[in-house]
């Protein structure tokens, strides 16, 4: 089984692992924008408007790399609408886990003008397109959902993820079980060779495309050896795409892809050690050690879970010193008991006093002898 080579905790002890798993399901967003900026309007684009019919136009807002997909090819793209004319959001599947798809030039009536913009772009390409109402939801709107208002006109933000090229069209709905787990396999083997070439963003496409193959829908049908022959595929190219994640720094999402593999497999060794890994670099360093003790219980010997379990450690440590200290300039060192100096008259006038007392006691007592 090909895998992605990494540093990681061995299933068997002495033999050497490798990482047969895939990368992350969500869309990056541009550096200083946030989900709430996102979601309230279309991005401003200050690139060339390109005319890809008399009813569409593109802007460029981050250039792709390969070909641009030809007929007939199943692409798989992130996208958010608006329409303009009401500055109503109608739609938002950018934060979904999986992809929209589309075969180009089978798309519903309504997406035309989204197909042909689609089908412009290059794998990796992130654009705004605006397509008038006539190849949109045309006149009439839709009621339903997505809820659109009439002669409305549209703005997309797409991010093309990747395609497959079909002869015949073919959606994975019209897949069978075995052609839709191969499909996931080639991807996730295609995801592979990039990492090994350290070509992350484009890695991760693949292996979104893989995971866009096996959605919950398609999980939830599947039994006995074809859910395990999914599983097979899945799980690794959530944990390949953790570690991509990892290397990108973040670790927020390859926490996330990890845990989708351990709620389907809670002891799985790669997933506690990343999820660990991913949580020790955000501080979190309890959640990190319950994840590393876990996979520690599975494999005792492994050095790279030990490792990791000394860093913790001595982090551990590092912090309760670099306490300490700050506490001890807050407080000061504990003050020392000063030693009295002694008076020398009081101490003799103390024992004249005492000598006197004890023979004044003498006294009456051999008198009260004498008496009785």
């Amino acid at each position: 089984m090909e895998e992605v080579q990494e540093s990681q905790p061995q299933s068997k002890p002495g033999q050497e692992n490798n990482v047969d798993e895939v990368i992350d399901e969500n869309s990056e967003y541009e550096k200083g924008e946030t989900p709430e900026e996102l979601l309230s309007s279309p991005p401003k684009v200050d690139s060339e408007v390109e005319v890809l019919h008399e009813k569409v136009t593109k802007q460029i807002i981050k250039e792709g790399h390969g070909q641009k997909p030809s007929k007939y090819s199943t692409c798989f793209f992130h996208y958010r609408a608006w329409s303009e004319n009401t500055e109503h959001k109608f739609e938002d599947t950018w934060q979904e886990q999986r992809p929209t798809e589309m075969v180009i030039g089978k798309e519903k009536k309504e997406m035309t003008g989204l197909g042909i913009g689609v089908a412009s772009m290059k794998a990796g390409e992130r654009a705004l397109l605006r397509v008038s109402w006539e190849l949109g939801y045309g006149q009439e709107g839709s009621f339903s959902f997505p809820n659109v208002p009439p002669m409305a006109d549209l703005v997309y933000e797409v991010e093309l993820i990747g395609f497959d090229e079909t002869k015949d069209g073919k959606a994975r709905s019209d897949m069978t079980v075995e052609e839709r787990i191969g499909a996931a396999d080639r991807r996730k083997m295609d995801g592979n060779v990039l990492f090994q070439e350290n070509k992350l963003e484009e890695a991760m496409q693949q292996y979104e495309m893989a995971i866009a193959y096996m959605g919950d829908d398609f999980m939830f049908q599947l039994f006995g050896k074809y859910r395990d022959m999914a599983l097979a595929v899945k799980n690794p190219c959530h944990l390949n795409t953790a570690a991509c994640l990892i290397k990108l720094n973040r670790y927020e999402e390859a926490i996330g892809q990890c845990s989708i593999v351990l709620s389907e497999d809670e002891s799985n060794l790669k997933a506690l050690f990343r999820r660990g890994k991913a949580r020790a670099a955000l501080g979190q360093t309890d959640a990190a050690r319950e994840d590393f003790l876990k996979a520690r219980k599975h494999a005792p010997e492994d050095k790279a879970i030990a490792r990791e379990l000394k860093l913790l450690a001595e982090h551990d440590k590092a912090i309760y010193q670099k306490q300490k200290e700050i506490y001890k300039g807050i407080f000061g060192p504990r003050p020392q008991p000063v030693p009295q100096k002694r008076n020398w008259f009081i101490v003799v006038w103390q024992w004249l006093v005492s000598v006197f007392h004890n023979f004044i006691t003498l006294f009456n007592r051999e008198k009260k002898h004498k008496d009785d």
